[in-house]
């Protein structure tokens, strides 16, 4: 009996275990409505990092900037530094995103072209580094002569003629 009373006595100095899972419950509920809302990519920043790659050599199949970059492995490599996840053909641009039109070309945007063999087969991409509609110049990895990454305009007859659409995928 004695027994008993000592532990009564003992407990009643903590506090109720029911009311130290309602603070605790209280506790997760506030945790999980705090989100924090999505950090805008700053397009400037795309277009810095993506000249920091000029000259670097053209290669088939490339997404190294040690080794070389084909098209789509320079453009998924630039977005994969700030978390934007993109196909690595340039095959899985053909139904990516939405067409913007020419006067809604931002920098950072996406310029997909059809092959210059093939106008129902996407291949080539380019990323839009000075916005001026078609006349916007991009920054791509160039497989024709320069055979690196450069800045080509897109009104020059050989992009105008290939040009499929320009997608934002930020």
């Amino acid at each position: 009996m004695k027994l008993i009373i000592c532990i009564l006595t003992a407990l009643s100095f903590f506090p109720s275990s029911s009311k130290n899972t309602e603070k605790v419950l209280l506790q997760k509920t506030v945790q999980k409505t705090i989100v924090k809302a999505p950090t805008a990519i700053d397009r400037d920043s795309i277009v810095a990092y993506a000249k920091d790659y000029l000259g670097t050599p053209y290669l088939y199949a490339g997404n190294d900037p040690k080794k070389g970059f084909d098209c789509s492995g320079f453009v998924s490599y630039v977005f994969k530094h700030f978390d934007v996840n993109l196909p690595r053909s340039s095959s899985g641009y053909k139904n990516l995103g939405t067409s913007l039109a020419p006067e809604d070309f931002k920098v950072g945007d996406i310029l997909v072209f059809y092959g210059y063999k093939d106008k129902t087969v996407v291949g080539h991409l380019g990323i839009i580094c000075e916005a001026n509609g078609m006349q916007s110049k991009f920054i791509h990895s160039s497989s024709g002569k320069v055979k690196s990454v450069t800045i080509t305009s897109l009104e020059t007859e050989h992009y105008t003629k290939r040009f499929y659409k320009c997608i934002n995928v930020l």
